[in-house]
């Protein structure tokens, strides 16, 4: 999509982006800077994060977003150089290997993901949320998923607590600020064609063509279509969407059976 066609629905706002290095992180820092928004890319991968930055001409802060100071200091970062904090996209997330069935998944593991998937949100609405407060205005989007709705026989079953965390917590505080102007959203994509996705099914083709036959749209989300949701919820477009699952998924969540 190039700039002609994209709205300049955030022009003079700031919007902090989480894993805004790779995947959905960096197609969203992309989109929201193509609308006129002043984006913070935050990642703690140093790398991609300044290239994500040096992209949108934005500000990069390195960022462990499992840590209370640091999350505090990325938020501090973007009010101190752009003067507000208008939009909170907190997408960072894991899926690693060691997140499998129940049976398998130690709790190490359990643990370690519960804390970048879940608990960096709470973190980063902790953060964002007392500045959306004084401005009277704000929107946040979480990045849930899917399995925050349906179950799966091949689980990555901390991965999916996770998920459906983040979509209870983002209804609740959604709930909670409505009438002090702040929007909470849980985004929730369907599988989609990031580097994490591919990298998982190129070891596995057996596992990317069992979930395939579940989108009726035949094919997995691109990492753009799922920014244009984001910068919707963004946008003033979405001034009645608030406490919800926005879910991007192809149908997925909607079908029974798929077209042949």
């Amino acid at each position: 999509m190039t700039d002609n066609h994209v709205c300049r629905r955030l022009t003079g706002r700031t919007a902090v982006v989480t894993g805004a290095g790779s995947g959905i992180g960096l197609a969203s820092a992309r989109r929201l800077a193509s609308e006129g928004a002043r984006v913070v890319c935050a990642d703690i991968d140093e790398t991609t994060g300044k290239a994500a930055a040096g992209e949108v001409g934005g500000l990069f802060v390195r960022t462990d977003v499992t840590d209370p100071d640091q999350v505090e200091a990325l938020f501090q970062a973007a009010y101190d150089t752009y003067g507000s904090v208008d939009v909170a996209f907190n997408n960072a997330g894991i899926s690693p290997p060691d997140d499998d069935s129940i049976i398998e998944t130690g709790l190490e593991a359990w643990k370690r993901v519960q804390e970048v998937n879940l608990t960096s949100v709470y973190l980063c609405c902790k953060a964002a949320i007392p500045y959306m407060r004084r401005q009277g205005k704000g929107s946040v989007i979480n990045t849930a998923s899917f399995v925050a709705r349906m179950g799966a026989a091949t689980s990555q079953i901390s991965y999916t607590a996770s998920k459906g965390g983040v979509l209870a917590m983002s209804r609740e505080l959604g709930v909670q600020f409505a009438r002090e102007g702040i929007r909470v959203n849980a985004l929730c994509p369907g599988p989609v064609n990031t580097p994490l996705l591919r990298e998982l099914f190129a070891k596995d083709p057996e596992r990317a063509a069992r979930r395939l036959v579940h989108i009726p749209a035949g094919r997995f989300a691109e990492a753009e279509e799922i920014a244009a949701a984001v910068a919707f919820l963004a946008s003033d477009d979405s001034s009645f969407v608030n406490a919800t699952d926005f879910l991007v998924d192809g149908g997925l969540t909607g079908a029974y059976v798929t077209p042949l």
